[in-house]
């Protein structure tokens, strides 16, 4: 729900851009959301989970285990400039913060692109907008 949320406001809140887009280093990448307390996954997985579980859980497979449940929902919103991700809460912010860029990618779907970069520890950090983009070396260049 909290990931609904982000991208319906995304759409909102975010101009379209027009230029080039370049992954943020992540040194410079704040926590803005909370990870959540044992006792709140717990609630939430008992909750979640229980025998009148969503119909669609059965798509992520979230509710196989508590453990497995964490590994799904076990995050909070981090931002760096315009761009946004969910990271999981077991990374140290040390860890997030010293990974390294890996790859840039951008897919449109319907009439918004996101402009993704991957980095080290399987983090993702995307860019919104109503601009087209397409990657070229290690940005993106996006136009109207």
């Amino acid at each position: 729900m909290i990931r609904r949320l982000a991208f319906v406001l995304s759409l909102v809140s975010l101009p379209a851009l027009a230029g080039e887009v370049t992954c943020p280093d992540l040194a410079a990448v704040q926590q803005v959301g909370t990870c959540s307390s044992e006792q709140e996954l717990k609630w939430g997985f008992t909750g979640y989970c229980s025998d009148n579980q969503r119909m669609y859980d059965k798509e992520d497979g979230s509710c196989l285990s508590l453990e497995h449940y964490k590994k799904i929902k076990d995050v909070s919103l981090w931002e760096a400039g315009e761009f946004q991700g969910y990271l999981h809460c077991s990374l140290p912010p040390e860890t997030i913060k010293a990974s390294k860029f890996k790859h840039i990618g951008a897919i449109r779907i319907g009439a918004m692109t996101r402009v993704v970069c991957s980095y080290d520890n399987g983090l993702d950090l995307t860019y919104r907008t109503k601009s087209a983009c397409k990657v070229e070396g290690n940005k993106a260049v996006c136009a109207d």
